[in-house]
């Protein structure tokens, strides 16, 4: 019941959120990892390189923090369960990564032999290794659904989803994950802060929320 609750006063974000999941799912069932990534690759442009290389550092786990930091000081008790959400969601990333899915391959090394010729960022430090699951986007979907739940001006909650798409969408534009990685990230990301949330929010809230001027 809690749940379906929660759903409901924020299905501003968790429908189209819903909507992005089963159009990407859907995507992933027709096309291969390797054609999804080209696709993404191919419309590239100078001021896309310039944007997500700076987009991706909304899912750093420092830029959590910072708005973590930031809900602290705003009030003690939102801060406390956001730190929480980032500390689910990391353990959990970092379990996926280093324990269920240690060899998994990032685009650089996994398509090493293709014969496609891929678009890469000059200096941009790519990886190899621990793909799955992407964990910017873990970091970048928790956080701002977090933040969705908690803003009580529900009518923005698209820009909250936006902001958490296009972190995700930076991992493949830079040719960091597969579109699974980040797909798999947004799931993690989503669920550990409505865990989180279910779990903290009578504590949490017993005074206010997040609101706009």
């Amino acid at each position: 019941m809690m749940l379906f609750n929660l759903l409901r006063k924020n299905q501003y974000f968790f429908g189209p959120y819903l909507l992005v999941l089963l159009v990407v799912g859907g995507l992933q069932l027709i096309y291969s990892q390797e054609q999804l990534m080209q696709w993404v690759n191919a419309r590239n442009n100078s001021y896309a390189d310039v944007f997500f290389t700076y987009a991706t550092y909304m899912g750093d786990g420092a830029f959590f923090v910072l708005i973590c930091t930031i809900l602290l000081v705003r009030y003690w008790r939102i801060g406390v369960m956001a730190f929480a959400s980032f500390a689910l969601s990391s353990l959990t990333s970092i379990a996926l990564k280093q324990l269920a899915f240690p060899t998994a391959l990032r685009p650089l090394k996994r398509l090493e032999h293709s014969t496609y010729e891929y678009h890469l960022i000059e200096g941009l430090d790519i990886h190899s290794y621990n793909s799955f699951p992407s964990g910017h986007s873990i970091s970048a979907f928790a956080v701002f659904s977090l933040l969705a739940m908690l803003d009580e001006r529900k009518g923005r909650s698209w820009l909250w989803l936006l902001l958490a798409v296009l972190t995700a969408y930076s991992r493949v534009y830079l040719f960091q994950h597969f579109v699974e990685d980040t797909f798999a990230g947004a799931l993690v990301g989503v669920a550990s802060s409505v865990g989180v949330y279910l779990a903290l929010q009578r504590w949490a809230l017993q005074k206010k929320t997040l609101s706009g001027p």
